[in-house]
């Protein structure tokens, strides 16, 4: 499977009853840092939930803009701060780390499908076959994509179940696509 690579913080957001955390890669709760993104993991229809995601901001042709997140553009921005995510680890008291990403995936779409959020949404996902999905990332001037094996078990660090594939060039998305097709 292929999703887009998001260029944003990489966060594990935690609910446990009406406590929910944010936490950076080094353990740093962001919660109070991104209010409304706390209160809409907060609204999720569960009890306990962890979500393995990027915390970004989209520009007006919704590509993630990692610089704009610390240091804000308002007329160019399409979306507030929005977390990404992109595996569900554990809800309503079990642990699914050990379970396929198709089956951590599809709870992941219908648990945010159910709670109606807008600052909380899956990864983007494109298309099923890798140069196809090579060709949308270039096309709509993604950052990447990363090419994930569906049946692979979560693993916290790195995995050669899951390759990311960055475009070649400079950190704007669309410096970086205009290079590529040149």
């Amino acid at each position: 499977m292929y999703e887009e690579k998001v260029d944003g913080y990489r966060m594990l957001a935690y609910k446990a009853g009406p406590r929910v955390q944010i936490l950076s890669r080094h353990g740093v709760d962001h919660a109070r840092r991104y209010p409304d993104v706390t209160g809409a993991i907060a609204a999720l229809p569960v009890a306990s939930v962890v979500l393995d995601g990027e915390l970004a901001v989209f520009d007006q042709l919704l590509r993630s803009r990692f610089d704009w997140l610390r240091h804000r553009q308002p007329a160019d921005i399409a979306t507030p701060p929005v977390l990404m995510a992109f595996d569900l680890l554990y809800i309503k008291g079990r642990d699914l780390s050990d379970r396929p990403l198709r089956d951590r995936r599809q709870r992941l779409v219908d648990l945010i499908a159910d709670a109606d959020l807008h600052l909380v949404h899956a990864a983007r996902r494109l298309a099923p076959h890798g140069l196809d999905a090579w060709a949308q990332v270039l096309e709509r001037g993604y950052e990447g994509l990363v090419a994930k094996d569906d049946a692979s078990i979560y693993v916290g660090g790195r995995s050669r179940a899951w390759l990311k594939v960055k475009v070649p060039g400079g950190t704007d998305a669309e410096d970086r696509w205009r290079r590529t097709l040149v």
